[in-house]
């Protein structure tokens, strides 16, 4: 299982490796490692979760929470739950709720769009590829939409004249009242709780959330006003009927595909928690 994880998150950090080697950006990719701070050699490493013994394992004693049992090694749930307890709560609390929400599918992947809204060329994030509509024509879409971000950690990267043109206020304290489980942000950030969880969370549930964020980066960066097709990404222009139907299709399935992966970690959370509730 070991080995079968790392050949599987290898096709990932492997390219993204040679990319930073030849300092070569990539505006699909990068944010999987930038902005979502897990380091190559961390994704690669497997561990089983809660409850599993590791014969001949020794090295597993150098990484934070295991300990030695007469049969191999375990994870070490009470050192885990006391130094993680806070995390825990949030995480479990925020994925029960988004769980408990239908997904709302008409913001159309314009927060990509406010985050260059009236911006000049050399302010613009991914300058080193060309808006498909030109800055004027971005602005343009922007100012004839409606747009609806209710994900703080995309709403906070909107230009200054594009956050009062969102009708929504999100905030980092009201996280969990908000979350919803259309929003491709809350579907990626699966990711970030999956390994914040780690060495509790089951290598296999966060290799399913990391190419899960992977596809849905894919649908952000199609639907952004960057023209990416040399890259190999044709557009959804969002700025169509057409282009907007496509995208809350796509948005629905992931919205269906993201579900188990949110149970699967509230279920890590719930059970590394009851360890050390009170009985």
């Amino acid at each position: 299982m070991r080995d079968r994880h790392v050949a599987r998150m290898r096709r990932y950090t492997g390219p993204h490796l040679e990319r930073k080697a030849g300092k070569e950006k990539h505006p699909v990719m990068d944010f999987l490692f930038t902005y979502y701070s897990h380091r190559p050699v961390r994704l690669e490493r497997w561990h089983p979760g809660p409850g599993v013994v590791l014969e001949d394992a020794a090295e597993y004693l150098e990484f934070p929470h295991y300990r030695a049992t007469a049969d191999g090694v375990t994870l070490d749930v009470e050192s885990f739950t006391g130094q993680r307890a806070k995390t825990l709560d949030f995480v479990e609390r925020l994925l029960t709720a988004t769980l408990g929400r239908p997904p709302r599918l008409g913001c159309f992947g314009l927060h990509e769009w406010a985050m260059v809204y009236r911006q000049r060329p050399e302010e613009v994030r991914h300058n080193a590829w060309p808006l498909r509509l030109g800055s004027g024509g971005t602005d343009q879409v922007v100012e004839t939409s409606r747009i609806q971000c209710g994900h703080f950690d995309a709403f906070r990267f909107f230009t200054e004249p594009a956050r009062p043109r969102n009708t929504l206020r999100p905030t980092r304290e009201g996280q969990v009242e908000n979350e919803q489980p259309g929003c491709l942000h809350a579907n990626m950030d699966l990711f970030k709780w999956a390994y914040k969880l780690e060495p509790a969370t089951p290598s296999d549930l966060v290799a399913d959330c990391f190419e899960l964020a992977v596809d849905v980066r894919e649908l952000d960066m199609r639907a952004s006003p960057y023209d990416l097709a040399g890259l190999g990404y044709e557009p959804v222009r969002i700025e169509t009927p057409e282009g907007r139907a496509e995208y809350a299709r796509r948005q629905a399935e992931f919205a269906d595909r993201a579900r188990p992966l949110r149970e699967r970690l509230v279920s890590v959370c719930q059970s590394v928690l009851a360890v050390t509730s009170p009985r």
